[in-house]
This record gives C-alpha cells, sequence and structure tokens, in this order.
C-alpha cells in the first residue's frame, strides 16, 4: 500500500467527492494513522486502536462515497452494511457477526484477484502447452467406468502420453507453428469443464438462516463428486477456460487465506449506515431487537473482538469502523452511552448548495454530465450542455430539496433524467447530430412539474 500523507488523500477524494472538506480531513488522518501505527515497535503497536469515525448528515451529502473511495484508494477490504438489517441474537434476522465474515470473503477476494493477475502469465503458458497437447492427440479425456457414473459425470481421467514418439513430435511442432501464427483460433477442439454440482434449492437459506444455507452449500459442494463435462469450443475460447483451469492450479489457497485474513484485521473498513434507525424507541415496553439491541450486539465487534469464520479466527481490534446516519428523528447523544464512545470522532456533513450542484454536474472525475454525454455518445449523439443550462439544474435541485425531502445529489439523478428523458428515448434518431441543452431547454420540461401542488409525486 502506497504510504499517502493526509493532504495527499484529501487531494484524491476531491477528485470524485464536491466539499464536505471537514470528513475528508478526518478520514484521511484516521488512514494515516494506520500507516504510522505500523512504523512503531510491537509492544506499543497492539495498544493503539483506531479511532472510530460517526458522519452525520443528510443522505446524498457523500458519507458513503467518501469511504467507498477511501477504502479503493488503498485497496482495503471494505464492506457497507444497513444497520437496519440486523436484528439482536435469539431472533431471526442476520446476526452482526456477519459483517466480518462478510469482510472476510471481500478480502479473500480481492486477494485471489491479485494472485491471479500475477500468475496469468504462466497459467497462459501452462493452458497452451495443454491445448496444442489436446490438437495433437497426445492428451483425450477418458469416460471411467465406476460407481459415480450413477450421478452422470466422468472423472475427468486422462490418456495423458507422457513422451511423444517422433511422429507426434513432428506433428505437435507443426500445429504449434500453426498455433503461433493464429491459424488454429477458430478450429474446434474437445475440453473438459468442470461444473460445480447445484445444491437443492429447499436445503439452501432455511427459514431466512443464510448461514446454514451456506454451510451446506459449501458441504455439498465438497461431498459430491465434480461434474467433469466434455464441450466442444474454439481453440481461442478453449485456451481462456484452460488458462482459468490452471490459475486455480497454481493458486496458493492457504497462503490467501492468510493474507485475506491478515488485510481484514489491518486495514478492514467496515461503514455502518442508517445507524440513527437503531437509537431505541422512548417510552416503548416490549423487546427492542432491532434497535438498542443491536446497539449492544455491535458494540463487541466495534470494541474489539475475535469472530470465528471458516478461515480461521479474526481480530477486530484494528478495524477501522465509519458509521453514518442522518438523524433527523432522533440524535447522536440518544445512542447507548457505550456505543457513542466508540466514536470519538465525529464529523457534521453540511447539505449542498447550489455551487455544490454546479460543481458536482462538471467538476469530478465522474461527473454526472460526463456520464450522461458517454451513455448518449454510444449511440452517436453529441449533448452540449451551456453554462446557464447547468446552472438552472443546479438551481431546481437546491430548490426541490429545500421544499420537499433533502435527498442531496441523488436529486440531480431525478432532474437530469426527466430533462433528458424524451432524448435518451428517441437517441436513434439523433445519431450523428449535435443537441444543444441551454436553460430553455432545461426549463420547459420542468416547468409543467414546478408548478404542481404536489412535487413528491412527480420527483422522488
Amino acid at each position: 500500500m502506497k504510504a499517502l500523507t493526509p493532504q495527499e488523500i484529501v487531494a484524491e477524494l476531491d477528485r470524485y467527492i464536491v466539499g464536505q472538506h471537514r470528513a475528508k480531513k478526518a478520514v484521511a488522518v484516521a488512514l494515516r494513522n494506520r500507516q504510522r501505527r505500523r512504523n512503531l515497535p510491537p509492544e506499543l503497536r497492539d495498544e493503539i486502536r483506531p479511532k472510530n469515525i460517526l458522519m452525520i448528515g443528510p443522505t446524498g451529502v457523500g458519507k458513503t462515497e467518501i469511504a467507498r473511495r477511501l477504502a479503493r484508494l488503498v485497496n482495503a477490504p471494505f464492506l457497507k452494511v444497513e444497520a437496519t438489517k440486523f436484528t439482536e441474537v435469539g431472533y431471526v434476522g442476520r446476526d452482526v457477526e456477519s459483517i466480518i465474515k462478510d469482510l472476510v470473503e471481500i478480502a479473500v477476494r480481492m486477494v485471489k484477484e491479485e494472485k491471479t493477475a500475477s500468475l496469468q502469465e504462466k497459467a497462459r503458458d501452462n493452458a497452451e502447452h495443454r491445448l496444442l497437447r489436446i490438437l495433437a492427440g497426445l492428451e483425450k479425456p477418458k469416460q471411467a467406468k465406476n460407481p459415480f457414473d450413477l450421478f452422470g459425470v466422468f472423472t475427468g481421467e486422462k490418456t495423458v502420453q507422457d513422451t511423444p514418439g517422433p511422429e507426434e513430435q513432428s506433428s505437435l511442432e507443426a500445429l504449434t507453428e500453426r498455433y503461433r501464427r493464429g491459424e488454429l483460433e477458430q478450429e474446434m477442439v474437445q475440453i473438459e469443464v468442470v461444473e460445480t454440482a447445484p445444491v437443492p434449492p429447499s436445503m439452501a437459506g432455511l427459514g431466512g438462516l443464510d448461514e446454514i444455507g451456506q454451510g451446506l452449500q459449501e458441504f455439498f459442494s465438497t461431498m459430491l463428486p465434480k461434474k467433469v463435462s466434455l464441450r466442444q469450443v474454439t481453440v481461442a475460447e478453449a485456451r481462456e477456460i484452460l488458462t482459468q483451469q490452471e490459475t486455480e492450479k497454481l493458486i496458493d489457497w492457504d497462503d490467501v487465506y492468510r493474507e485475506a485474513t491478515t488485510k481484514v484485521e489491518e486495514s478492514g473498513i467496515v461503514f455502518i449506515d442508517e445507524i440513527d434507525k437503531i437509537v431505541g424507541g422512548h417510552g416503548e415496553s416490549g423487546p427492542d431487537v432491532s434497535r438498542e439491541g443491536v446497539q449492544r450486539d455491535i458494540l463487541p465487534i466495534v470494541e474489539g473482538t475475535t469472530v470465528w469464520t471458516k478461515y480461521g479466527p479474526i481480530k477486530t481490534d484494528y478495524i477501522l469502523f465509519i458509521a453514518a446516519g442522518a438523524f433527523h428523528v432522533s440524535k447522536p447523544s440518544e445512542l447507548i452511552p457505550e456505543f457513542q464512545g466508540r466514536f470519538p470522532i465525529r464529523v457534521e456533513l453540511e447539505s449542498l448548495t447550489v455551487e455544490d450542484f454546479e460543481r458536482i454536474l462538471v467538476e469530478p472525475e465522474n461527473a454526472l454530465l460526463r456520464q450522461e454525454k458517454a451513455l448518449l455518445e454510444s449511440e452517436g449523439l453529441h449533448l452540449e450542455f451551456t453554462n446557464d443550462a447547468i446552472k438552472t439544474l443546479a438551481e431546481l435541485a437546491y430548490q426541490l430539496n429545500k421544499e420537499n425531502e433533502n435527498i442531496g445529489a441523488r436529486r440531480l439523478y431525478t432532474i437530469l433524467e426527466q430533462v433528458l428523458e424524451d432524448i435518451s428515448f428517441r437517441a436513434c434518431e439523433y445519431k450523428g447530430k449535435t443537441v444543444r441543452i441551454d436553460d430553455s431547454f432545461v426549463r420547459e420540461r420542468l416547468d409543467p412539474i414546478l408548478k404542481t401542488t404536489d412535487l413528491s409525486r412527480y420527483i422522488l
């Protein structure tokens, strides 16, 4: 991981997210502290825990995007969860420990992709060697006679001639030359493809208990024999299939799991959204299984505990937790005291202004207008937005957020969709043309909606 300074982290976040400097600064310092911790002596390093962050602000102002971009920036395992999806232990629903289990799965996939990329060249060489032997008839699949035939499967045993004779060697060399010249790309070849044994639908996810369903799926995939089918494919397709098979053989899975668990423990980031929705109901009686009960269950994970996963135990002491919520109805002070104490850094994100909306439309690398232009240019239609049109779009977004529910930058999606709906629907008729979007064009399509008394019926 590249050691970025806090200023460099904020500069990278500025490429995609407009405003919210305080929040960017807080996450940049938290990330830098991780790097600083790695440089300390072991006895002191073990004592330093990450300072978790609580982001407070309306929806659509960049809370989730800041956390997601931060994780992508440092190539760290990242998981976004909704606090409302969990219930207290002992009730039907997701257990909070599944947060860490899901995070480990993400890390395993990340490490596997890294290993695959590094082994790609060797795997392709092995695949081409196998492919040429198959083409030359030196490697042939053989259907075996054994009890597994009851399942309608092949065992995948092959007839392999390790040392080709002079005649086969000559044929192999001739095929190799033709292969290198690209003459065999469309030739048909028969290869083996391993298929995963299907799990009966009734056995997976019993009563919403997804962990039982997952365990059963793993049990069946391990115990049932692998189904190996023979497929006729072109040489080009066979090369890709065999490359995948050879990559799987080259990967050291123990090493993958070890790296993944270390990655989770040292650099994992968990973003818990809708944290304001699990504030306990005041004056309510009965079990509060989806509110304060969830806070109590999340607390040990945030404080630091050991969660057992199928890849081994995971210590959560050094995972960075970022919680976020709008807190329109409740207040952060209404969270249980222990939970508040585990999120010592609080950052209030600001509502977006007209100027912010203008910048969101044009400045970031993933700017909305850039996305819309690219989509329509794929059909040969060129869009051109005037400065007046951009300003009008920003003003209308701000106005609608002020008069209705404040949904932040997401309001721009609904407005742009309304403005460009007709053009997008008839894009094929505009092929090769340039459509100019100006102030009058925007108002013409939005005025009927703006004049309506109940705006929420038309714009989300």
